[in-house]
């Protein structure tokens, strides 16, 4: 409002207007005195002389006249290059310029030109201001410090010492954030000069007050971005209500100019619109200035801002027509000063006449002159007979002149009245014809009137059903266009399930081709230790068999005595008699089963801690990386993974467990291992099983030799091949040389 340096804002440009255009026609000061009832009174040239010379004696400091330097804080802001000035000025009145400055702080009013007695102990707090309604049902607060001012330097520094007391506090996004309302105003006293212009007319009557409020409405905020606590947060909070019942009540104002309605506007919900309810009312005119902020991230204030904007540019209030001042002579004052200088001019001249002007003849006179002149009637012979004849003969003619003069006078007269009875005969013809017309013209345009307003209320009406069906339109437009947000986010939703379920689809199947393939070498593995383990029980069965039979065939005459379990423990157990080694035998080689899947490529992983068994049977994986402990490195170059695990059986021997796997690859890039099968690899004692066969019995019948118990040779000599589950991993082949039979 006030502007920047080499830039005066609005305030300047306003004192500067009005200081040009009343500049040489202003009043003396304390000519005018306002009352504290929102009026002002006239007061005499003694009562105001008395007055200054009260101000004079004071011991305060003056008010700054055109001699006195201005503060250089704001010298700059009032230097207005733009010399503007209002042409319709009243020259024959004076005027006299009032000037205060109150803010609206957390909905109370405080004067700021106030000034308030200084406590150093204990200072007062500024004391609020009530609203109140003068007679004329104007607002004005009372109380409130007004001070006359002569010229704009004088009234701009009123206004900079009492901005200096508004209230701001420092906030995330301004360094200065106004935390209340401020209003600057201007009243013009305005009272016309009496019939000679020379001093002011004493009638309050006359006298007319205008004022001029400028406003510094504070922004909007919002507290998320201003991080305001406390008293801040309360001063935003009461800021954002006056600002929101301003805006309420031109809502309401539009609504009732637009629909014809009588809503009651809610003034009094705030100071701020209370205070200017007369403006709103048609007391005044309303002007707004908005401010905008460019940047990016104070879009939506802007765009609230500029909404509000352009709907108060939509209210319209009916203004009341000024009432015309005294109906003095217009030019009075010049009039007088004209006079005045030519009387002072005219003293000055000496020896020269005051009133030199001729004096016009009288319309007697300008009769008397038409008639004869009349002779000399100066007798100075009583015998002299001349003198009476010759009065006599012009006094007769001047009469008989007079006579003619009367008659035509009469005639003239007589004339003339006939005249004007005519003229006035046809005035009124004519304005009896003018007032039949005026009253058909005036009937017509009071049809005209009814139907123009029964057309504005239906139009009113229209504009009314037109705005529903519009924001009807605007909401079904917007359901519509939601709609059409939510079907298309439901139809990704569905292409991309549809998507979810055909990967789904995918992966399930070749988790089931895999899972059958697994199942089916499960099964397969199964079947064939299931056929393994019945041809095992078979071979046990016929072996059960043979011995019976041996049994049964031997002879009954020997009855061998059945040593008891503590003795079989306590003597030591012969070893059957072998066959003799065939000489150039070849020795006992470990052979090894060749296993199906010799084409893949193993991973053996054989921990440190790992004990050699140096068994017969040793499990061998062909073309495998023999490792201590699993890297990923050698789980890449793979596709199978074996571990061998040693733990110690219940029966005091090592049980080998060999854990098979196949290696896959993550998505991640690493790799995993999926354990298909475990196979148990057990020690056992040759000690714990029974042989028929003994040296005791040297020569066995021939055909006996089938059903005798094997011995440990004849068992470890029967070839085993494994046939289970070698399609899954590698098997375990032995061969040995078979057993010869005694001779």
């Amino acid at each position: 409002m006030t502007g920047s340096p080499g830039d005066g804002g609005l305030l300047p440009r306003c004192l500067d207007m009005i200081f040009n255009s009343i500049g040489p026609f202003q009043a003396k000061r304390f000519v005018f005195k306002l009352d504290d009832k929102n009026g002002v009174d006239v007061q005499c040239e003694v009562d105001a002389l008395l007055e200054r010379q009260k101000r004079d004696a004071m011991p305060v400091p003056k008010t700054p006249s055109g001699k006195r330097q201005i503060d250089p804080e704001f010298a700059d802001m009032i230097n207005v290059q733009d010399h503007c000035k209002v042409d319709e000025v009243d020259e024959d009145n004076v005027y006299s310029v009032f000037v205060s400055y109150i803010e609206i702080y957390n909905n109370y009013i405080y004067d700021l030109l106030e000034e308030a007695p200084f406590e150093q102990i204990k200072p007062k707090p500024p004391q609020s201001k009530i609203l109140r309604e003068d007679q004329n049902h104007n607002m004005y607060v009372t109380g409130c410090t007004e001070v006359e001012v002569k010229s704009t330097e004088e009234a701009f520094e009123v206004f900079w010492r009492g901005q200096k007391k508004r209230r701001i506090a420092n906030t995330q996004l301004n360094r200065e954030s106004s935390r209340s309302h401020s209003v600057f105003i201007i009243k013009l006293a305005q009272a016309p000069l009496d019939a000679d212009g020379d001093n002011v007319l004493q009638e309050k009557e006359q006298i007319t007050l205008s004022q001029l409020s400028l406003v510094d409405l504070a922004g909007s905020e919002r507290t998320n971005r201003t991080k305001a606590e406390g008293n801040r947060l309360r001063e935003a909070g009461n800021i954002n209500q006056s600002l929101m019942t301003l805006r309420t009540c031109i809502e309401v104002l539009r609504e009732n100019q637009m629909y014809g309605t009588n809503k009651m506007v809610p003034y009094r919900d705030s100071k701020l619109t209370h205070l200017f309810k007369n403006y709103f009312d048609g007391e005044g005119k309303v002007r707004m200035i908005v401010c905008v902020n460019p940047k990016a991230e104070d879009y939506e204030e802007s765009l609230q801002v500029m909404r509000f904007a352009e709907m108060t540019q939509e209210v319209e209030v009916a203004r009341p027509v000024d009432r015309p001042l005294c109906g003095l002579t217009p030019g009075r004052r010049f009039r007088n000063q004209a006079f005045k200088e030519e009387l002072a001019r005219k003293l000055e001249m000496r020896g020269g006449p005051i009133n030199g002007e001729t004096e016009e003849q009288s319309a007697s006179e300008i009769f008397l002159q038409s008639f004869p002149p009349l002779p000399s009637c100066e007798l100075l012979d009583p015998n002299d007979d001349q003198t009476l004849p010759k009065l006599i003969e012009v006094l007769e003619k001047r009469h008989k002149l007079r006579q003619m003069l009367s008659e035509e006078f009469a005639k003239n007269v007589l004339a003339f009245k006939t005249t004007l009875q005519e003229f006035d005969s046809s005035v009124i013809s004519k304005e009896n014809y003018i007032q039949g017309k005026l009253s058909e013209k005036e009937k017509t345009i009071a049809g005209q009137k009814m139907e123009l307003e029964r057309l504005e209320k239906k139009i009113k009406t229209l504009e009314y059903k037109i705005e529903i069906l519009e924001k009807t339109a605007t909401i079904y437009e917007e359901d519509k266009r939601n709609l059409q947000q939510e079907l298309e986010s439901k139809s990704q939703k569905l292409q991309r399930q549809a998507s979810d379920k055909r990967r789904l689809e995918a992966r399930l199947q070749g988790m089931v081709a895999e899972t059958t393939m697994k199942w089916e070498k499960e099964c397969e593995r199964r079947v064939a230790a299931k056929q393994l383990e019945m041809q095992n029980k078979l071979w046990v069965k016929d072996e059960k068999l043979k011995q019976l039979k041996a049994i049964v065939t031997e002879p009954k005459n020997e009855k061998p005595e059945r040593p008891s379990r503590e003795r079989d423990r306590e003597k030591p157990i012969q070893r059957s008699v072998s066959p003799s080694p065939v000489p150039n035998a070849p020795p006992v080689r470990l052979r090894h089963r060749r296993s199906r899947s010799a084409g893949e490529r193993w991973v053996d992983h054989k921990p440190p801690s790992n004990l050699p068994t140096d068994t017969v049977m040793q499990p061998h994986v062909p073309h495998a990386i023999t490792v201590a402990a699993a890297s990923e490195k050698a789980l890449a170059k793979c596709d199978k993974y074996m571990l061998t695990h040693q733990e110690l059986a219940s029966d005091g021997e090592i049980e080998t467990k060999l854990i098979k796997g196949d290696v896959f690859k993550t998505r991640g890039g690493g790799q995993a291992v999926q354990f298909t099968e475990i196979e148990t690899l057990k020690q056992e004692s040759p000690t714990g099983r029974k042989r028929r066969s003994s040296p005791s019995n040297p020569d066995p019948p021939e055909d006996a030799a089938d059903s005798e118990w094997t011995d440990v040779e004849t068992r470890c000599s029967v070839a085993v091949e494994m046939r289970a589950g070698s399609a899954l991993g590698p098997g375990y082949q032995h061969h040995a040389q078979p057993k010869r039979r005694k001779p």
